[in-house]
């Protein structure tokens, strides 16, 4: 013989004898199975959601504020530190090959680009990392996220310190690439006065007599000592130097890695606004469930006083 459930057998029993309610007389037992063995609201929802209302909840809990300050961020580094890094090695050959040809005469200038690439790798690795965590960071923040976590979701000191310790990061990290920013615009600057003069010198409105007496010293910018030879490049040799694969490429990827920087920034600009907004609701939060604790302490105490007065008036 098979094992009987007597939860069913009670519940069949109850609709037996009141098909769309239940009896009057009937007993608390009877109508606790019946309302246990009820299908809850939540699960009646659930069963009858169709992929597209899933992929809909689902929507409604990514963070898109975060999402497009990662993908800007994402997009501005790698163009910095990629271009950048580039560019430098080209810089560096043709400074090697027109405007210094000694080793000596260019070695700290070697060494400086080098450590430059290298901190561009530190660079992208920390922003990599940076922009994940800022991300998730997001994704628990985000309101559609604390909505479905309402009944269990509590702010917490630490919870709130982390994220203002984000908004201290990022501001000191914004205010790091203003400065790069502001710095990847000189080489822009340099090698624009390069093409400049080249396209003066080729233009036939110019109307030169000596092209020789047009010159660009790249000495007088620092880049190289002054002992350098030759250090500057006149009339053909200024024209062919324009005319070569290194400064073309090495001055368009000047731009785009400034491009790449001004990217970066206004991605840490608006992380800093989220973050920001995030640490105000979390705040507000904390203050809103301080308020119903407290609240709820005061019902429970003027509930309990009501009833002991009630009490001694029966008695």
């Amino acid at each position: 013989m098979g094992c009987i459930d007597f939860g069913e057998s009670v519940r069949a029993l109850v609709l037996q004898r009141a098909p769309c309610c239940p009896a009057r007389n009937s007993s608390p037992l009877a109508e606790l199975f019946v309302t246990s063995h009820r299908p809850s609201t939540e699960v009646l929802r659930s069963s009858k959601m169709g992929c597209f209302e899933c992929c809909i909840k689902c929507l409604g809990g990514v963070p898109y504020a975060s999402l497009v300050a990662t993908i800007l961020c994402f997009s501005g580094v790698a163009l910095f530190c990629g271009c950048g890094h580039v560019a430098l090695t080209g810089t560096l050959t043709m400074l090697e090959n027109h405007f210094s040809q000694i080793t000596t005469d260019h070695a700290t200038l070697t060494i400086v680009i080098q450590t430059m690439q290298y901190v561009i790798y530190g660079i992208a690795s920390f922003f990599f990392v940076y922009g994940i965590i800022l991300l998730a960071e997001g994704f628990y923040t985000t309101s559609a996220v604390k909505k479905e976590l309402q009944s269990q979701f509590k702010t917490t000191v630490c919870g709130r310190c982390i994220t203002a310790t984000f908004v201290f990061l990022t501001y000191i990290l914004g205010l790091a690439f203003l400065g790069i920013f502001g710095f990847s615009a000189i080489p822009v600057f340099l090698f624009y006065n390069m093409w400049t003069t080249c396209a003066a010198m080729k233009s036939p409105m110019a109307n030169i007599t000596d092209p020789d007496s047009i010159c660009v010293d790249v000495r007088q910018y620092g880049i190289i000592p002054w002992n350098a030879t030759p250090g500057k490049a006149c009339g053909s040799t200024l024209g062919d130097i324009c005319s070569t694969s290194e400064f073309y490429l090495s001055f368009h990827l000047y731009i785009v890695a400034c491009a790449g920087a001004g990217a970066t920034l206004i991605a840490l600009i608006h992380y800093l606004m989220i973050l920001s907004a995030n640490w105000a609701y979390l705040r507000s939060s904390c203050n809103q469930n301080e308020y119903q604790d407290i609240k709820t302490k005061d019902d429970d105490v003027e509930e309990g006083g009501s009833k002991e007065g009630l009490n001694s008036s029966y008695s």
